[in-house]
């Protein structure tokens, strides 16, 4: 897609949304790529900016992938569901709607329409935009108090919508990230941002009741090379951790360290600005003055 459409952006807010990351994320982003894997979309942030013509998009996240193959597929009866829930939207019906899930087998009756209103709702209206659920998989963020939040937002749904309907190849998966990419090839671009590694479990992470541990990281950092090994490109971001740095410290690998503004921490001192990670297994399009600046911050 040549021109690109300004209202396609990010639907929900997120933990670890890649928004404001997105001048620096794009610097990296080779110029010319068949098909753009991202294996952890989460809200999307890149995707929606490059608005690739080709694309294979994977999440853990079964209620999120529901609201990407809604908005795809039924998206006017999804902005009728959202608009009931903005005409009740107090917080009694807030947890009345948060306590769906309580009860699997009735949950499971919902129609997957209602169940991506549900979603964009509850994401919309809950304490700073968490998703996050308990051991048993059950949403569990409290009411927001927000005055006007955004609930319905029908422009940028459509716009997102006829992003994914006329994408000439558009894969929705709800999987193992490991399973996404694994017909990539050396013509294609991948993303990988999984959620951050945190050694004092203070990030939020998870999004789904298993979470996403060392073990899983370590795994990540396999693929990853597996991929490099192969000629693929890609590019990962995570937490600026030793762990991190010692998965991926290979001398054809690339780190660089950036700065981003979390708002989102169960520790006070983990908000506010916090060194984060760039990994490329390539030399990017151009190496300018920026990039080489940048190598020298590898530890």
């Amino acid at each position: 897609m040549s021109k690109k459409n300004v209202l396609v952006k990010p639907y929900l807010k997120w933990a670890g949304g890649k928004r404001q990351l997105l001048p620096e994320l794009k610097k990296y982003v080779p110029k010319n790529f068949e098909v753009y894997y991202e294996p952890f979309v989460g809200a999307g942030a890149l995707l929606f900016s490059l608005q690739p013509n080709k694309f294979v998009i994977n999440d853990m996240n079964s209620d999120l992938i529901t609201t990407y193959q809604e908005i795809k597929d039924n998206v006017e009866s999804l902005i009728e569901c959202l608009k009931e829930h903005k005409t009740k939207n107090k917080e009694d019906h807030y947890y009345s709607t948060r306590d769906e899930d309580r009860d699997p087998s009735e949950f499971s009756k919902l129609t997957s329409t209602k169940k991506a209103a549900r979603l964009i709702y509850l994401n919309k209206t809950c304490y700073n935009g968490l998703y996050r659920v308990n051991s048993q998989g059950m949403f569990n963020t409290p009411f927001g108090f927000y005055k006007n939040p955004g609930i319905c937002d029908e422009p940028i749904l459509r716009a997102v919508s006829d992003f994914l309907n006329n994408a000439s190849s558009a894969n929705i998966m709800n999987g193992d990230f490991e399973k996404c990419v694994e017909k990539a090839t050396k013509k294609d671009f991948i993303y990988f941002d999984p959620p951050y590694h945190s050694p004092s479990k203070t990030n939020f992470t998870g999004y789904q009741p298993n979470g996403f541990n060392d073990e899983e990281q370590e795994r990540l950092s396999k693929v990853f090379g597996k991929l490099a090994d192969k000629g693929v490109k890609c590019m990962l971001s995570n937490s600026s951790t030793p762990l991190i740095k010692e998965l991926y410290n290979r001398k054809d690998f690339r780190i660089m360290t950036v700065q981003a503004n979390r708002a989102i921490n169960s520790n006070s001192s983990g908000r506010g600005s916090v060194d984060e990670v760039i990994i490329l297994n390539w030399w990017p399009d151009g190496k300018n003055k920026e990039y080489q600046r940048r190598l020298e911050t590898i530890n």
